[in-house]
């Protein structure tokens, strides 16, 4: 079969077509036949060697943490009636807060049958994958974070597939949405999907711009992390919360938690959002059916075939994507 190899760690240009062997799948796995690969800021951080520490793996590797297609075999212990089935999953390596996000960028992979979850006839496979992350995260975020009618909500990276269906469950919540990104094309992408105010973080003044808009808000939702997300706790009022989920500007918000706490702010870390008892297959069904009644906007920014995976990972690198990216198969 074909793939997308990372040869070595790297500039894109590491990214590889390969002819590689076809995967078996072992007890509990099944065999996709691949029609889209969702491609992750953390896929570029791992080509690249930054993300070694965290996910260690050594190149020649096949990238990419979620596919969607159409079932071609089972392995031992799996019911043979998902042979000829739609589906979307994480990949059999690939879980949510672990494992490793490789083996997607390719015709055929291995997802673990646990994890399949039928795609709605209604739905197109590239927005079922686009989903397998940010679907059901968008809605473990939005629900821990307990959005009530007439709220203020900041939302940073608003342009991002998470922000992008962040901004429609805080809108759908009844909240006034403040979007934050980083240009105009892409504050009128936030615009279009709710947001009641935009704001572009490039400028120095943005914090206090957000709270001359709103007067302070009461849910921050931080997509961005790195210095941005740092800042935005400053638009905060006391009984805020705080949900910081994203590292697109260099790493996690280092947030202060007990000074936060001090001030009545609520801070709540990826890795705590992730360690909590929570269905993530319940959640990405629900993603899933919400999309495919239309309640719920997929935003595919840029799509990709397989051989282009290099172009794909120097458009993110490069700020020039919004909503998701896909490799279609």
């Amino acid at each position: 079969m074909r793939a997308i190899q990372a040869a070595a760690f790297g500039d894109p240009e590491v990214l590889t077509l390969a002819e590689i062997a076809d995967p078996v799948p072992g007890p509990g796995e099944a065999l996709v036949a691949v029609a889209a690969a969702d491609v992750m800021f953390l896929d570029t951080m791992m080509r690249s060697g930054v993300a070694a520490e965290y996910f260690p793996v050594d190149p020649p590797f096949v990238p990419g943490g979620a596919v969607a297609g159409v079932v071609e075999s089972v392995g031992p212990g799996v019911d043979p009636a998902w042979i000829g089935r739609r589906v979307a999953s994480n990949t059999a390596a690939s879980r949510v807060g672990g494992g490793l996000p490789i083996g997607g960028y390719a015709e055929k992979a291995l997802v673990r049958a646990d994890q399949l979850t039928a795609v709605p006839e209604s739905l197109d496979l590239t927005r079922a994958v686009a989903l397998v992350h940010d679907g059901r995260t968008a809605l473990a975020v939005a629900d821990r974070a307990a959005i009530q009618p007439g709220e203020w909500v900041l939302v940073t990276a608003a342009a991002g597939g998470l922000g992008t269906l962040l901004t429609q469950l805080a809108r759908a919540a009844g909240a006034r949405v403040i979007a934050a990104a980083r240009g105009a094309a892409k504050l009128a992408l936030a615009r279009r999907l709710g947001a009641t105010e935009v704001i572009d973080y490039s400028a120095p003044d943005w914090v206090e711009r957000v709270r001359a808009a709103t007067g302070g808000v009461r849910v921050i939702l931080d997509g961005a992390g790195g210095s941005i997300g740092a800042a935005a706790i400053g638009a905060a009022v006391p009984g805020a919360r705080f949900i910081g989920y994203g590292n697109a500007a260099g790493g996690f918000a280092d947030i202060d938690v007990e000074s936060a706490a001090a001030q009545g702010v609520t801070v709540v870390p990826l890795f705590e959002l992730t360690a909590t008892e929570v269905d993530w297959t319940t959640l990405f069904d629900r993603a899933l059916t919400e999309a495919a009644a239309g309640r719920l906007e997929v935003v595919i920014g840029h799509t990709f075939p397989l051989a282009g995976a290099a172009a794909a990972h120097a458009a993110i690198a490069a700020r020039e994507t919004f909503g998701r990216t896909i490799l279609t198969v």
